[in-house]
């Protein structure tokens, strides 16, 4: 999050500001959503990859369930039947 832009809270972030959100490390954040840990999918804008604010703090709130269970209890499973 720039700190000339403090008082701006974006609704997509970047890996490293959605790692300050969480209160963890680009690496690790990163390490998570590759796993599958992270619950919440990133969106893709171009060449950006970026998530959304909402669902991060909506999954914190959740007790941060592995990416699987958070797709489920969010109604965005996509398994094909």
């Amino acid at each position: 999050m720039d700190a000339t832009n403090n008082n701006l809270n974006p609704l997509l972030l970047n890996a490293k500001d959605a790692a300050l959100l969480l209160g963890i490390g680009r690496t690790l954040f990163l390490s998570m959503h590759s796993s599958g840990r992270l619950g919440p999918e990133p969106v893709n804008l171009g060449r950006r990859t970026l998530w959304r604010r909402r669902e991060l703090e909506d999954w914190v709130a959740a007790g941060c369930p592995n990416r699987d269970r958070w797709q489920v209890q969010e109604g965005r499973s996509c398994h094909v039947a």
